[in-house]
């Protein structure tokens, strides 16, 4: 399933997109989009997981914390 949203973006940024999309290296603005939200959201999970390894290596402990925090993750968040 999608959604359609509603961004508003730069003229640069939209230029910049464009650019890629008439050179043929990206099929869409919407596929522009997506996969720089995906690329972010891979980045934000691994400096979680630093974060939760950093404390366990900290403290002594074992990876806990990161099992836990693994658990309450949507199917979804948890991308190849």
């Amino acid at each position: 399933m999608t959604i359609q949203i509603t961004v508003r973006l730069d003229d640069d940024l939209v230029e910049a997109v464009d650019a890629l999309v008439a050179s043929g290296r990206a099929r869409s603005r919407a596929s522009v989009v997506e996969v720089a939200l995906e690329r972010h959201l891979r980045r934000e999970l691994a400096a979680r997981d630093v974060e939760i390894l950093r404390g366990d290596v900290a403290s002594g402990g074992d990876l806990d914390g990161l099992a836990a925090w693994a658990q309450q993750l949507p199917a979804s968040a948890q991308l190849d």
